[in-house]
């Protein structure tokens, strides 16, 4: 019955007024995740508005790379954006048609643009769409046309004369509040961006926020700005028409290589870096004559990739990973226009390994004095992954006889099972507490919920691993059964938990195993950081207990309201570690409305550079920032009531 009535009710529900046919800028606004990605508050490179102030500016490069305008404009404040480019400008008749009607542009073959990023006829009206004002004018011979919009609806068009503006195109824009809650633009992620396009477009000039960035020697400027150490030897830089490279070896133990297509900075990656990473490889093997591991040729790489594709195909419309297969795919069409085949140029891959195999080859019988240099990195992987080998196929050991890991108190589903009716949910929730000392987890273990939340417990503080090599963390039991907790001895994919969580003290002590931990990851296991799986548990400072009610306190400011909100009249606890916080208080602070801080890493910051500065020599300038920045026992012994 129960059945029935509910295929009655949802025949009854569905009809002709549940038809909709939604606009372009309409489809926007309601499905911005199609078009831009994540919305976001600005706080991480990926979020939404940076993609509003990328299609904009993406267009003003698309003419740099038509020789028309060698200079571009951008000024950004936390809530707003201009760009004034000195291209040819948009035809006049079409601005407001460019602006606000999808699946329109100028760059649907190669005649007005050739190898750009914007394919599609959507970029600028995304932009458009998701902003809370836009304007957009272009300029002509001496003459002007404009458009104003709100929220993608059009308030005024018009044209003017104009005959002090030079050719090009203005665009002001204001990201919509209502779709980016409380978001704010980093100075830090659009410099990067803006440094990005010039290393990509030599000559051009990037004057944002007063400041110019100008590249004259590519992406050779971009690994060298970007090493914080010296390389094992000067970078190698070869390029043609269609492809760029730059790579050299440092003494890390992870590859760090930028891709890019068509000046687009492709962050995930994708087919062009793929094949690089197999060409690299390839030809190396060859030239030394030894079947050497590819994982060990490419161990400790840091470089830049580069290439223009005719249209190219991504896999995302924030164009963040490349999915071209060959390096151009064009229409064959009849005497009456109708297509009868596809000219598909070289696959990316074949591309990529003839153009390697040429010029590296060519490269190292130049410059003879780097070929040791590398062979002795190569042997050099090749001793530390079998290091880690045997330190991984005795955890598997271990694991068997189920003594591999007394420090973990494992949860019932992990973020790698196979998702199943039951535990899909479960497995996007499945988390890993980070714990220092028995008190503390013990507590953790008492509380949490056994389906998702895992305890792992450290015993004191783990090493610093900021100088040490990865056999020696490898040889590391407390570091090794986190690894093993994780699962991700062999491949990050791996991972069992989806949310890797550090929850220390709040104390000297805990601050400063916190850093370790996160040194750790940030050293070792990286893309667990950018992949957003690492967080800081925020646990109370004070409990502030008036007549009727208790508050917990998380920081002095909240705790100093709590104390005027009681109107003074108050019992005051602080919490000097987790262990000092009964089960049923900690409960909820692990519970649905935990409160936790993720920490970030973008693939343009520096993890040398973050590194030395946290967990380096003891500079003037660590001290400042932790006497400015850590919550000592000190600072909050010093409270006043």
């Amino acid at each position: 019955m129960a059945e029935e009535l509910i295929r009655n009710t949802a025949a009854q529900d569905y009809n002709e007024d549940n038809i909709r046919t939604l606009e372009g800028m309409e489809h926007i606004r309601q499905r911005p995740g199609m078009y831009i990605g994540q919305l976001g508050n600005g706080e991480h490179t990926a979020d939404g508005i940076y993609v509003l102030l990328k299609e904009v500016v993406d267009n003003s490069i698309d003419e740099f790379r038509m020789h028309a305008g060698k200079q571009i404009n951008i000024t950004v404040t936390e809530s707003s954006v201009t760009v004034r480019d000195f291209g040819r400008g948009i035809p006049l008749g079409k601005v407001v048609a460019v602006s606000s009607i999808l699946n329109t542009g100028g760059k649907f073959d190669d005649k007005a643009f050739v190898k750009s990023v914007g394919m599609n006829g959507v970029g600028i009206k995304a932009t458009n769409a998701l902003s809370v004002d836009f304007f957009i004018e272009s300029y002509r011979d001496g003459k002007a046309s404009f458009a104003r919009y709100r929220r993608g609806k059009i308030l005024e068009e018009g044209q003017r004369e104009a005959p002090k503006e030079k050719n090009g195109t203005y665009v002001e824009f204001t990201p919509d509040p209502l779709m980016f809650v409380g978001y704010h633009y980093r100075m830090d992620l659009v410099q990067a961006m803006i440094k990005n396009y010039s290393y990509l477009n030599k000559g051009l000039a990037l004057n944002f926020n007063g400041e110019t960035f100008k590249s004259e020697n590519g992406l050779l400027d971009l690994v060298n700005d970007s090493l914080t150490e010296a390389p094992l030897y000067p970078p190698i830089h070869i390029e043609s028409e269609d492809i760029e490279i730059v790579f050299t070896h440092g003494n890390k133990d992870n590859e760090d290589i930028s891709s890019f297509v068509n000046g687009q900075f492709t962050r995930d990656g994708g087919t062009h870096l793929a094949a690089f990473r197999e060409a690299v490889a390839r030809t190396l093997k060859e030239f030394y004559k030894k079947d050497y591991d590819p994982q060990d040729i490419r161990e400790g790489i840091i470089g830049a990739v580069s290439m223009r594709v005719q249209e190219p195909n991504f896999a995302n419309q924030a164009k963040t990973k490349m999915s071209s297969v060959y390096m151009w795919e064009k229409p064959i069409k009849d005497k009456d226009g109708a297509q009868i085949d596809t000219d598909k140029g070289p696959t990316i891959r074949g591309f990529v390994n003839d153009f390697m195999k040429t010029n590296l080859d060519n490269y190292l019988h130049i410059h003879k004095e780097i070929q040791p240099i590398i062979q002795e990195k190569i042997v050099m992987n090749e001793k530390i992954r079998k290091q880690k080998g045997e330190v991984s196929e005795k955890i598997k050991v271990k694991r068997k006889k189920d003594e591999y890991n007394p420090k973990l108190r494992d949860c019932r589903y992990h973020y790698n099972d196979k998702p199943t009716k039951d535990n899909a949910a479960f497995t996007q929730q499945s988390s890993i507490f980070i714990t220092e000392g028995d008190s503390a987890s013990g507590t953790f273990t008492l509380v949490r919920d056994a389906n998702t939340q895992a305890v792992f417990s450290l015993r004191g503080k783990p090493i610093n691993c900021f100088k040490e090599s990865a056999a020696k963390v490898s040889a590391n039991q407390e570091l090794t059964l986190l690894i093993s907790a994780l699962g991700v001895e062999e491949d990050l994919d791996n991972l069992r938990y989806n949310n890797i969580i550090v929850a220390t003290d709040a104390d000297d002590d805990g601050m400063h195993i916190r850093l370790l931990v996160l040194t750790f990851l940030l050293k070792f296991y990286p893309d667990l950081i950018r992949g957003g799986h690492v967080y800081i548990l925020e646990t109370p400072l004070f409990r502030v207990k008036g007549k009727k009610e208790s508050r917990y306190c998380f920081s002095r400011e909240e705790k100093d309201e709590a104390v005027k909100a009681f109107k003074g009249q108050v019992e005051l606890t602080r919490f000097k570690g987790l262990g000092e916080i009964s089960p049923a208080e900690f409960k909820d602070f692990i519970g649905p409305e935990m409160r936790l801080t993720d920490v970030t890493l973008s693939h343009e910051e520096s993890i040398k550079e973050l590194l030395t500065f946290y967990m380096g020599d003891n500079t003037q300038d660590r001290q400042d920032f932790i006497r400015t920045n850590l919550r000592s026992l000190e600072e909050m012994d010093g409270i006043d009531i």
